[in-house]
């Protein structure tokens, strides 16, 4: 199964967790969509010191590292909500602010993140969510899926190996606006978007450990 690139989470848009405590600090169901390459990548086991101050250590190296693969691990369970969410999750893995958010930042432009944020779930603000499906040519994939990627309804999409090879989820205040975008969809595109409405919700708690 190949991913589609749309600065999206890897998890389904309803696979939300209620928030907990942790360390005395209440955290948000959060994201950090990891790609698929992270699991690929090696990097040194020596022993590091703890970088202070913001500073990123001046020696290239391959990413992720030790630091980011211990923020991508941890950060996949929760995240801090409180008036300094960084120093809380920083302290929490012995680093300093300025260090974990410049990590973060060299994570998502370097594609080792391909999102970092929370994930909410629509239907519990009042919302809906629509797991949705089309079967393209090959000829015509990409240019579809960047219509697809261009509606704010879809939250997310993935390529799988089947008759019906491109799917994605549609996310909006209400069944209208996503309806609407799937229309929208189909009338460009001339190809039937398959709708596949919730019936029965599963917590599966997707984590990808780097």
């Amino acid at each position: 199964m190949t991913r589609i690139r749309k600065q999206r989470a890897v998890k389904p848009a309803s696979a939300s967790r209620p928030p907990v405590v942790c360390g005395g600090e209440r955290t948000a169901s959060f994201d950090a969509g990891v790609s698929d390459s992270v699991r690929k990548l090696t990097t040194s086991h020596e022993t590091r010191p703890r970088i202070g101050e913001g500073q990123i250590a001046a020696q290239q190296e391959t990413l992720p590292n030790e630091i980011d693969r211990r923020l991508i691990n941890a950060f996949q369970g929760g995240f801090p909500i409180c008036e300094r969410p960084f120093q809380v999750a920083a302290s929490a893995l012995n680093l300093d602010e300025e260090t974990l958010i410049a990590r973060i930042d060299a994570l998502l432009k370097a594609g080792v993140l391909t999102r970092f944020g929370p994930l909410f779930n629509a239907e519990r603000m009042g919302g809906v969510n629509i797991l949705a499906a089309m079967s393209l040519p090959q000829s015509e994939f990409e240019q579809v899926v960047k219509l697809v990627n261009l509606q704010p309804e879809i939250a997310h999409n993935y390529r799988r190996e089947h008759a019906l090879n491109l799917w994605f989820v549609g996310a909006a205040e209400t069944p209208e606006k996503v309806e609407a975008a799937f229309a929208h969809i189909e009338s460009v595109t001339g190809y039937p978007v398959y709708r596949f409405p919730k019936q029965r919700e599963f917590f599966v708690e997707l984590k990808l450990e780097a």
